[in-house]
């Protein structure tokens, strides 16, 4: 895997992988709620980009479209007009990245469920780390799933108690899950919001003229000309409907622990997340990273996109000019061909080529937001040198990662995280660099401006919710393999 052909040439590839986006919107005036929910997941694409799907509704009944691959890939005119001939008020949709789950369409979400309420449609962001054992439970007493997703259990869960009322069954059904949870739910007359007891994954409220919006970020309703009220608390469901939003608390006492890597990588720089800016918090974390590493250089750089923020704060810190290191080619698309074997030291290239002009004979400072297996670092500190980089010191504007994430994010085994293994000395050797500096984590509470309510399971091995001992040793034995 540390080897794969797709890692060398795609820096996304080594780098922990977005979760999943939902979207959702209720209107009392006519609206085109199904153009408006596309639109906020073109805005939320960042996220997920396996299959999308949109389920809209008119007081009466659902409809429903999902696809594989981009947003613009599951999506045509002809499936918007299907969901557009409903005249409904009320839609969301889901962008994914499968963390749990294979890449088939019958996993893409929403998902659709018939009960005593009526048709149920929901999309989640997130992760279950009980959900095969609750699975379990309900196949023993006859349930057949048709889906191999988390998010199937919920909807399972929340059809048994409908007798209840919709309000009362999604209580019941969240109370019995554990792990993180960012959802939509959408049934023929309302909007539900809901948010897991710590906060792990972002959700937020906005408000348009004819109604209010959620979604995993601030940067879409800014997409939809929607304006930010709040963040969903954590343990908190918000229901929509003609009466306007009303509350819900169903767990007491919680503690917000957002996922820090949701300012760090995954979540889009021009979005909002708890009341904290994400770009000003990456500028942030980059000032830091000169205080706690200091280095004699004539130019930084960063790797595009996601680097470029600490890289601009460590410039305005140090003085040191930050100019373009690496020209991004943005057409390669996600079937690029794997190129043959010995083409495969080289091709980083086609995805990031290094700025001759900016780097020829300059001591060159390269940031990137984090480092996961470290094969991408290694070719783009090569290919810095080929371009003539006298020296070429590495630094990272986040804390070393050494664990596994079970929250809703793809991440390797401990055995393929570089961090996990290796010394920074060994590191540094390793991808070859002059020198490599990682923020420490009380940088990055700085970086945070003195905020310390994060997840940061993957830095230090504390999880806000303790994973299932079968998820443990499933990753101890594939060490055992791997090693």
């Amino acid at each position: 895997m540390i080897n794969s052909s797709i890692d060398i040439m795609d820096p996304a590839n080594d780098k922990f992988k977005d979760e999943c986006g939902v979207f959702g919107i209720y209107v009392n005036q006519p609206v085109d709620v199904a153009s408006v929910t596309y639109y906020g997941l073109y805005a939320l694409q960042h996220r997920g980009q396996e299959s999308a799907g949109i389920a809209v509704a008119n007081g009466q009944e659902v409809k429903i479209h999902r696809g594989l691959g981009l947003i613009t890939e599951a999506f045509n005119n002809d499936n918007l007009d299907y969901l557009r001939s409903l005249n409904g008020n009320i839609s969301i949709g889901h962008v994914r990245y499968s963390t749990a789950g294979a890449k088939t369409v019958e996993n893409a979400q929403p998902l659709l469920a018939n009960t005593k309420l009526g048709p149920i449609a929901m999309a989640h962001n997130g992760n279950l780390v009980n959900a095969d054992v609750i699975r379990e439970l309900l196949e023993d007493g006859g349930h057949v799933f048709h889906t191999s997703v988390d998010s199937e259990v919920l909807a399972s869960l929340i059809a048994r108690s409908s007798k209840r009322g919709i309000e009362r069954a999604v209580v019941n059904a969240i109370s019995a899950v554990r792990g993180s949870f960012a959802m939509v739910i959408m049934t023929k007359d309302k909007l539900i919001g809901i948010r897991d007891p710590h906060g792990i994954r972002p959700l937020c409220l906005g408000k348009i003229d004819e109604g209010y919006v959620l979604s995993s970020e601030s940067c879409a309703l800014d997409s939809v000309g929607a304006e930010l009220v709040r963040d969903i608390e954590p343990g908190e469901i918000v229901v929509i409907d003609g009466d306007g939003v009303k509350s819900i608390k169903y767990s007491e006492g919680t503690t917000c622990q957002t996922c820090a890597f949701e300012y760090i990588y995954f979540a889009r720089p021009d979005s909002v997340i708890d009341e904290l800016d994400v770009y000003n918090t990456r500028v942030k974390q980059g000032e830091v990273l000169y205080q706690e590493h200091k280095i004699d250089a004539d130019l930084v750089v960063a790797v595009p996109d996601s680097g470029i923020p600490a890289a601009v704060g460590y410039s305005k810190a140090s003085g040191i000019p930050y100019e373009m290191g690496f020209v991004k080619n943005r057409y390669v698309g996600r079937t690029f061909i794997s190129p043959s074997q010995e083409f495969r030291e080289r091709a980083v290239a086609v995805k990031l080529n290094p700025l001759k002009v900016n780097v020829n004979g300059k001591r060159v400072i390269l940031i990137d937001d984090s480092i996961v297996r470290g094969t991408t670092s290694k070719h783009l500190i090569d290919s810095l040198r080929r371009a003539g980089a006298t020296e070429v010191h590495f630094l990272v504007a986040s804390p070393i990662v050494k664990f596994p994430c079970y929250f809703g994010i793809d991440t390797p085994y401990r055995s393929e995280l570089i961090g996990a293994n290796k010394s920074v000395e060994e590191i540094r050797e390793s991808i070859g660099c002059d020198s490599l500096g990682y923020l420490s984590l009380e940088g990055m509470y700085e970086g945070f401006y003195g905020r310390r309510n994060f997840c940061v399971g993957c830095f230090n091995g504390v999880y806000p919710v303790s994973a299932p001992m079968e998820k443990l040793n499933e990753n101890l034995e594939e060490e055992e393999v791997l090693c």
